[in-house]
């Protein structure tokens, strides 16, 4: 067994302790399911692994930010075989607008509609999922409550001369993303940041992001032990440029997080 010194040495050498490799099965390679849990609150039992449906979220939200519809297909279909329920599915398909765009997200909730429908076609009734437990709020309560959620999540409020140099973007994060999207309580914060790490994945030179959501991934509860197993997901079910984007911002969010 590893000790803490040695953990933490291995950390300082820039090597990811993969604890879990050999031990967990990886999702694309037909992973037992676990039951989904629906409890959405953001405060959630601290985990050493993904279950079944936590691995799903990441190669559908990675498929649909690259735009890959066939791989997509594949993935929605293992992923609802494995607990995500049609709602789950369809908010990380919203989501992905935020980070690649609305003609992916759009192409990518088209793809969700036909897979349901095949499966119906087949018998199969997926799991409709729940809507959001309360009306998002609107006007400068949404801001407010997109600032609060973008606090919580970062770990301190953001600023800086960027925002002040473009307010319209900070304005778009606040309402939009951290407002809009994470106002809606029917998908969890951790299965969000999952599907956000999965969709900074697929895009170059969103490395800075991406190393910024391994941060937020932490901040929300998820492990770094879970987060060497997404990393893995990636690698065994997306692909290599896609891990090897993921373990670099893991690698280097652990170097400038000395309390991590």
């Amino acid at each position: 067994m590893m000790t803490n010194t040695t953990a933490a040495k291995r950390r300082r050498a820039g090597v990811l302790p993969i604890a879990l490799l050999g031990l967990t099965t990886v999702f694309c390679q037909a992973a037992p399911a676990t039951p989904a849990s629906h409890d959405m609150t953001q405060t959630q039992t601290i985990s050493e692994t993904l279950s079944a449906r936590q691995q799903a979220i990441v190669p559908i939200a990675a498929f649909a930010a690259a735009g890959d519809i066939s791989r997509l297909s594949a993935a929605l279909h293992q992923g609802l075989d494995a607990g995500l329920t049609v709602s789950d599915a369809r908010e990380v398909l919203v989501q992905v607008y935020a980070y690649a765009g609305f003609p992916r997200s759009l192409n990518a909730l088209g793809e969700l509609m036909k897979v349901l429908e095949a499966r119906k076609q087949r018998g199969i009734h997926d799991a409709p999922g729940r809507a959001p437990s309360r009306p998002l709020p609107i006007g400068e309560a949404l801001r407010a409550a997109g600032a609060a959620n973008q606090t919580k999540l970062v770990g301190e409020p953001v600023q800086g001369p960027l925002f002040d140099f473009a307010p319209a973007i900070d304005e778009y994060l606040k309402t939009h993303l951290f407002g809009d999207i994470f106002e809606r309580d029917n998908l969890d914060w951790q299965s969000r940041e999952l599907a956000t790490v999965g969709m900074l994945s697929a895009l170059p030179g969103a490395e800075a992001q991406l190393q910024s959501h391994m941060r937020i991934s932490m901040n929300v509860g998820l492990t770094l032990s879970q987060l060497d197993q997404l990393v893995q997901v990636l690698s065994e079910c997306v692909g290599a440029d896609n891990a090897t984007r993921a373990r670099m911002a893991l690698k280097q969010m652990l170097a400038t997080s000395p309390n991590r």
